[in-house]
């Protein structure tokens, strides 16, 4: 499979979307012009690592408030095991549900994976930070949870 090239640049302005939130309704990126945008995409609900990378944000969230900052989880699960991961770890962020993996695609975190000499398409955990404008401003690729969060949160309040 080809890689798919990214519409999503540091630099230039955030590629829009809309997906399925919790509850049934949709987030569009661009309702939270005005506001800078911390975007984590993590492989699956429920997990440790993600779960370890969502309890990071749940517990630095508030910080994130201070500097009008909005954060938001994607992944490919679904809306409704996404409502189940939020309730049993008091998450207060949106999670939207990207089951066909076309945002994925546009923020190139949708790749080639290798899991025990398995070849796979899957999500790269990925975390992008858009300023007030809409304009990407970093990224942070293929990355290790621990100490992720703080390295985002830093970032944020440098901006």
């Amino acid at each position: 499979m080809a890689a798919i090239k990214p519409k999503a640049v540091v630099g230039k302005k955030a590629p829009d979307f809309t997906l399925p939130a919790m509850g049934g309704r949709e987030v569009r990126l661009s309702d939270y012009s005005g506001r800078k945008v911390v975007i984590f995409f993590y492989p699956k609900d429920l997990t440790p690592a993600c779960t370890q990378q969502s309890c990071d944000f749940r517990d630095a969230y508030a910080e994130f408030g201070k500097h009008n900052t909005v954060v938001i989880g994607i992944s490919n699960d679904p809306a409704e095991r996404h409502e189940k991961f939020a309730a049993k770890y008091e998450l207060p962020f949106e999670l939207l549900a990207d089951t066909e993996h076309k945002v994925c695609e546009l923020y190139g975190v949708w790749q080639l994976k290798k899991l025990y000499g398995r070849e796979y398409m899957g999500l790269v955990r990925s975390t992008f930070l858009i300023d007030e404008k809409g304009k990407l401003v970093r990224e942070w690729r293929n990355l290790r949870v621990k100490g992720h969060v703080q390295d985002v949160l830093d970032a944020v309040q440098a901006k």
